[in-house]
C-alpha cells in the first residue's frame, strides 16, 4: 500500500474549544470540518492535524511539529502574540531547538526547529 497522507489525530473533550486554540497556533480556521466532532488543518501537503472528541483520550497525545529553526524563533513570538503560551526556546540535539505548548485539554505540542531524520 503507497501511503499518500498523514493524519495525526488528536484527542479533546470539547471540539469547539479545542478548534479556537488550534485556529491561534495555525493562525486560521480549520481546513475541513467533515463532522461536527472533527476539525482538520493541512500542515504540509499531504500532513494534517485533526481535532477529535474522544474525552477518555483527551490530553495524553504528544505531537511534533518540525521547521526550519531560523523560524522558530518568530513563530514563537507570533503564537504568544496569538494569546497562546509555549514554553522558552531549549536547545535539542543535532543543533535543532523546541519549544512546546499544552492545548487546553493537556496534549503537548512541540515545536521543532532545525529538524534532521539520520539513520
Amino acid at each position: 500500500m503507497a501511503i499518500d497522507h498523514v493524519l495525526a489525530v488528536i484527542p479533546v473533550a470539547d471540539t469547539d474549544v479545542a478548534s479556537r486554540w488550534y485556529e491561534r497556533l495555525f493562525g486560521g480556521l480549520a481546513d475541513n470540518r467533515p463532522m461536527p466532532n472533527l476539525a482538520e488543518w493541512r500542515v504540509t501537503g499531504t500532513g494534517w492535524v485533526q481535532v477529535f472528541v474522544d474525552a477518555g483520550r483527551a490530553g495524553s497525545t504528544l505531537v511534533n511539529l518540525a521547521g526550519q529553526v531560523d523560524e522558530l524563533a518568530g513563530q514563537v513570538d507570533e503564537l504568544r502574540g496569538r494569546g497562546l503560551e509555549p514554553q522558552p526556546i531549549q536547545s535539542a540535539d543535532k543543533g535543532g531547538e523546541q519549544s512546546s505548548l499544552v492545548d487546553p485539554d493537556g496534549n503537548l505540542i512541540a515545536l521543532i526547529g532545525d529538524f534532521r531524520i539520520e539513520y
